[in-house]
């Protein structure tokens, strides 16, 4: 189904456009077009023992039998610690973002030399299972094995696939249905590359067939 625009003062671009802009602003512009996004920490520990946080806003669900999740990494060509971590190590974690802590999950992209544990203000917790850190601030959290590395071509990212093997969350968040709550587990969604969001549901719908109207 269409819909119309029912903006009267709309706007078009065109790749044509683009070359001219800021490279900035073509970033911000470009990053917000897909919608709201899920922004995680990722946790990563490396062979040293030393470990890594680092959030991302480019996590997605690629399959559920078996259980599978897509990462997309900046290219290679300058150190990129979680991939590295990850590629050594062969785990790692994500951690979902809360109102209480979203500025400081921010502030893990800076350029640290030790821990963003350390300098962020978060805390590592290990279950035993994985070698990677959760963060314990956290309330809904992933633990992934490394499964498949993918280097895309066009554009020099990398995209890791992880298995997760283990999931921690608040109880009272898990529906009969196996709907996992994350409203009510405070989870904040992301846009573009600096915008952070809590959410409102509007309702969870049936499943859709033909005869089914809208």
């Amino acid at each position: 189904m269409e819909h119309n625009n029912t903006h009267s003062n709309s706007q078009t671009l065109t790749e044509a456009d683009f070359p001219a802009m800021n490279r900035f602003y073509r970033a911000n512009l470009i990053n917000s077009l897909s919608g709201f996004k899920s922004t995680n920490l990722v946790g990563t520990v490396s062979s040293q023992g030393i470990p890594n946080l680092a959030v991302f806003s480019q996590v997605f669900h690629l399959g559920a039998n078996p259980a599978l999740m897509g990462m997309l990494v900046r290219p290679d060509s300058v150190p990129r610690h979680t991939l590295t971590n990850l590629l050594e190590t062969g785990s790692f974690t994500l951690n979902h973002l809360r109102p209480e802590f979203f500025e400081a999950a921010h502030q893990t992209s800076a350029n640290y030399e030790g821990s963003e544990f350390d300098a962020c203000g978060f805390t590592p917790e290990f279950s035993g299972k994985l070698a990677a850190p959760y963060v314990r601030e956290s309330t809904v959290k992933i633990g992934l094995e490394f499964r498949e590395r993918v280097d895309l071509a066009i554009n020099g990212t990398v995209l890791v696939i992880g298995a997760v093997v283990e999931i921690r969350f608040p109880a009272d968040c898990l529906q009969p249905d196996g709907y996992l709550d994350l409203e009510k587990a405070g989870t904040v969604t992301g846009s573009g590359l600096d915008g952070y969001h809590v959410t409102q549901r509007l309702a969870r719908l049936p499943y859709a067939r033909p005869e089914r109207k809208a």
